[in-house]
Formats: C-alpha cells, structure tokens, sequence
C-alpha cells in the first residue's frame, strides 16, 4: 500500500505505506499487526476455550433432543424443533453450536421449516459428550457404549455386540412375504412393556385376512411406521427358522425382555439380506 506524502510546496509524492489495513478498506494505524478474524469452529467440533460468539438467531429458543443429562446411543441423531416456520435455513445452522468431546464430522437435514436434525457421518464415537447451544439454549448429554444390533434374514438371527464384543444373540422372525422388513439402519426409539398392536392404524382392517389385533409385550420401537423389536410367543416355532411376521421383529419373551432392558434410545439396529430399504420414516437418519 503506497502512503501519499505533502510538502510545504504543496507537492505530492507517494511512498510505502507503514501497516497494511486491519481489513479490506478499513483504516491504517501504524504499527498495529493486520487483523485475522478466527472462523467458528465446524459444528461437530471438540470444545474451544472462549469461542466466538454465535450469530444472532432468526428463531426463538427451539426443544432440543436428547435432553439435558440423557445417555443415548451412537446411532441418535440431534434434533431441534422450532416454534414457528424458519425461512432462511442456512442462516438458522449458523447460529447453533455443537460440539463433541471426541470431534467429528456431520452435516444438518431438515424436516420441512419446524425442524433441523443433525448427525455425524458415521456413527458417534462411544462415550462421547455433546453439547448444543441455539438461541439461548444449551443442553448437554453424553453418547453412551457402542451397542449395535444386527437382524439377518438369512440366519433368521439378531446378534448384539457392546464395544465390538458380541454379548447375545437371540433367534428371530421377520416380515414375511408382501410384509418384508426392509434392509437399512434403524434405531432405538420408545419402549413399551405392554401394548396393544393394531393392524388398522395403518389401514388393515382387524377382521381382514391379514388384519390383527394382539397385546404385546416388551415393545422397542425401531421406526415411526410401526417396526419394533417385540415378544412374540406365538411364533416361537418360527423365530430361527423363516419369517412370520408384517414386520417387526418377533423374539421370545425372554428375548425381548433383555433387548428391552439392555438397549437405549439411540442403539442402532441394521437389518441385513431382506427385501427393500428403509426410507420415507421418520427414524430413516441413516438412510
């Protein structure tokens, strides 16, 4: 940058400037080093020392899920839920912070204006904590052991492992045909010790030939559409053998008393050599 120079004659010369500008047109003060701005850290990020503040949101303090001081499991996606409708998407993520005690990448996907979701690419490291800020907001929570439960339609068998060691396996019955479990990630949602299973909630009627109406035991939800990891005594003939189900996966009593008691909100759950993938659903994240 070249300085301009007066004399008392009035003329002008120019020569070298002594700072360049703390930024592009900004003023020169001499001596002082040219500003560098720091960028915020990536979403996903490890924990800094005195980060940059967060611009200001164009939404109201948002519900975040997990909550504050839950254990979930590797596979639980980040959701926040608006008050109301948020046009500008991409500037709403830029105005919330996560950050995880053993950094990683992920990106952000929305459900229409109300809601943003984020995960990591692959699934959370173990024993991870997390934290999240967004317009006031601030939860923390940690990532649980790494607990992933494989179905295999070929075997007819569900293994579960705990940090890479296999700690059960347990025969079971999948969908049946028209009635396929579809291939993919599921996840640990809601648990139910006892509920009513009625094949009208998604338009079969009970009295139709492929209708039902049954009361279950040791329910684990795997998706939105109805999938869940349940006691099926009726079909105990089955289980390890060929597939009995509309969809779910049946497992003895005792099974799915311990899959109840021993999974938590977040667990994966992969579905192998079926038919079909799991997509359009509301717990489809890793989809």
């Amino acid at each position: 940058m070249l300085a301009l120079t007066v004399t008392a004659a009035g003329a002008v010369f120019a020569g070298p400037g002594v700072a360049a500008p703390l930024w592009p047109g900004g003023p020169d003060i001499p001596g002082a080093p040219a500003a560098v701005q720091t960028p915020p850290p990536e979403n996903g990020a490890a924990p800094v020392k005195n980060p940059p503040a967060l611009p200001q949101a164009n939404f109201a303090a948002p519900g975040i899920s997990p909550g504050d001081g839950d254990v979930v499991g590797v596979a639980q996606p980040i959701i926040i839920n608006f008050k109301d409708p948020v046009g500008d998407h991409d500037a709403a993520e830029k105005a919330i912070r996560i950050t995880s005690s053993n950094a990683t990448h992920g990106h952000f996907y929305w459900h229409g204006d109300k809601q943003v979701r984020w995960r990591p690419e692959e699934f959370w490291p173990a024993n991870s904590d997390i934290t999240i800020e967004a317009a006031g907001t601030k939860v923390a929570y940690k990532i649980g052991d790494e607990v992933i439960t494989t179905a295999d339609d070929a075997t007819h068998t569900i293994t579960i492992t705990r940090n890479g060691e296999v700690v059960k396996t347990m025969p079971t019955s999948m969908g049946k045909a028209k009635h396929e479990t579809p291939n993919g990630i599921y996840y640990v949602g809601e648990k139910n010790r006892k509920m009513v299973m009625d094949s009208s909630t998604y338009g079969v009627p009970v009295d139709s030939p492929e209708g039902y109406k049954v009361d279950v035991e040791w329910a684990t939800r795997l998706s939105s559409n109805g999938i869940f990891v349940h006691a099926a005594p009726w079909s105990v003939a089955q289980q390890g053998v060929s597939d009995a189900s509309h969809g779910c996966l049946n497992v003895s009593t005792a099974d799915g008393q311990w899959f109840f008691e021993n999974s938590q909100k977040g667990d994966p759950v992969v579905v192998q050599n079926s038919t079909g993938t799991f997509t359009g659903d509301g717990m489809s994240d890793w989809n």
